[in-house]
């Protein structure tokens, strides 16, 4: 079988510049940093007023000396200053992340045959390919595709590695959701090019909404939507998670997502969460699924990750390390560019890459 190059060299952002196999070595983890500890006066018995931590400067937090030490004293008292300290941090991180001007750009996958799957889209799904990149050194072509131009609109990233022809999707992926004005002549232009339908047109179950389930050629699936015209035709991507709850604080903490609704399904055993940056009906969303008493999925090898934007990269990292996330890639501009991002894994272990909003609007130009 052939061998299957690293995950990590589809996240690019420049036709002529981002050379992401190279970027992969660079992929080091890094644990949260422990809380910052004060040690107590050898006069009093208690701690000194502590200087502003980190978190503290980064995020422009202006803490009195007098109320530092008066949290000082409290946590002394509690045993647990660190933890006061952190409290704050974890507050004006929030704050920060609320008003960050954030976008989903894209997402990454690996497909077996690039050509094949760029017809696919185009002629059944009614994609444009907006961009195409072959880096033979690193044996390796992008294609992008999506129903408008990338600094507007949510794009799929399609990954080539050569030689490799067959990917393993796994079970924690889902699907990815187009809306669509007909549903059902959708689904018959895509039986006439010998697309895979795996759910005919009809309501959804305990619902109205028209939708349908179709496969392309690797496998992946696709929800198709009935919806009235729509800014981002490309409305969805599903993944599955082992604690809803925890998924869904996580992404509102560290990701500045909002939690646009939530609906339990008992009788199917299964709940989702609609989070995202704007209403359903304007934004892509990202659909969390957890099905009753599943903890962990396979994620296969064939996913790879959401690319948000940002406005500073370097916050956004320190957000998701204090709320529990990993730093897989610690902020910095790319090797040879300026494009400034971070990588992450949430708690389930999706991985997600942020991306500086000006340097990402440069590399489109």
């Amino acid at each position: 079988m052939a061998r299957i190059v690293p995950m990590f060299n589809a996240t690019s952002f420049s036709s002529n510049s981002v050379r992401l196999a190279a970027v992969h070595a660079l992929l080091s983890s890094s644990a949260v940093a422990p809380a910052a500890r004060f040690a107590p006066s050898p006069r009093s018995g208690l701690c000194s007023a502590p200087p502003a931590t980190h978190h503290e400067q980064l995020f422009g937090i202006k803490t009195s000396r007098l109320m530092r030490k008066a949290n000082c004293v409290e946590a002394s008292a509690s045993g647990n200053m660190a933890q006061a300290s952190t409290t704050i941090s974890k507050e004006e991180a929030f704050e920060w992340v609320k008003k960050d001007n954030r976008r989903m750009l894209h997402v990454v996958y690996r497909v077996g045959d690039l050509e094949r799957t760029i017809k696919f889209y185009t002629e059944c799904l009614g994609m444009k390919l907006l961009r195409k990149r072959d880096i033979p050194e690193e044996k390796y072509t992008n294609a992008f595709l999506g129903y408008g131009p990338e600094d507007s609109h949510f794009v799929v990233e399609l990954t080539y590695n050569y030689g490799v022809d067959q990917y393993d999707i796994g079970a924690g992926f889902g699907h990815f959701g187009i809306a669509v004005e007909d549903v059902a002549k959708t689904v018959d232009l895509i039986k006439a090019k010998g697309g895979k339908v795996t759910r005919e047109p009809g309501p959804v179950k305990g619902g109205k909404t028209v939708i349908a389930f179709i496969e392309d050629p690797d496998g992946y699936k696709f929800e198709l939507l009935e919806r009235g015209p729509t800014p981002e035709p490309l409305c969805q991507v599903m993944l599955r998670v082992g604690d809803l709850d925890r998924s869904i604080n996580f992404h509102e903490k560290a990701f500045g997502m909002e939690l646009l609704r939530k609906r339990d399904n008992p009788e199917y055993k299964y709940t989702v969460a609609m989070m995202g940056y704007g209403p359903e009906d304007k934004n892509t969303v990202l659909e969390l699924t957890y099905n009753y008493g599943v903890t962990e999925y396979d994620k296969g090898n064939g996913y790879a990750q959401i690319a948000i934007g940002t406005d500073d990269v370097y916050k956004t990292a320190e957000a998701i390390k204090l709320h529990g996330g990993k730093i897989t890639r610690e902020p910095g501009p790319l090797p040879g560019i300026n494009t400034k991002i971070t990588a992450c894994l949430d708690p389930d272990g999706w991985k997600t890459v942020f991306v500086d909003n000006i340097d990402f609007a440069k590399e489109l130009e």
